[in-house]
């Protein structure tokens, strides 16, 4: 559970949605890619589960894979939290973004908009 100063520490309104997501450390072996889904998603980073620890050190590149005919948005991020789920190995990871080109966080909020169910927006 988020704690008040949390939510206002946000900038980006996040939205629980589950996209595929895609991430591999940034400093390692290209080719080991792990695969997950976005338990809740911003245009400024995503939550995911994932069966490995990550620590906050790690840089990630990470591709969201959109239901858009598009290619994935991508984004390097860093770890802003990490906890160990109450069951079984598996960690819940938040991650902020650090670098997405404009078009992918435009594409991304637009995407994001579609679920916007407040009247102020």
């Amino acid at each position: 559970m988020e704690n008040t100063l949390d939510q206002e520490k946000r900038r980006a309104r996040r939205f629980d949605l589950e996209v595929p997501v895609e991430y591999k450390k940034l400093r390692g072996a290209p080719e080991i890619r792990k695969g997950s889904l976005t338990s809740n998603i911003s245009t400024g980073g995503v939550r995911f589960i994932t069966d490995e620890f990550l620590p906050y050190t790690a840089r990630l590149v990470i591709e969201i894979n959109l239901p858009l005919p598009e290619r994935p948005v991508s984004a390097v991020s860093k770890i802003s939290w990490i906890r160990k789920m109450p069951a079984g190995e598996q960690y819940e990871v938040g991650n902020q973004f650090l670098e997405i080109s404009k078009e992918d966080k435009n594409r991304l909020s637009k995407y994001l908009d579609t679920f916007n169910t407040d009247p102020e927006k």
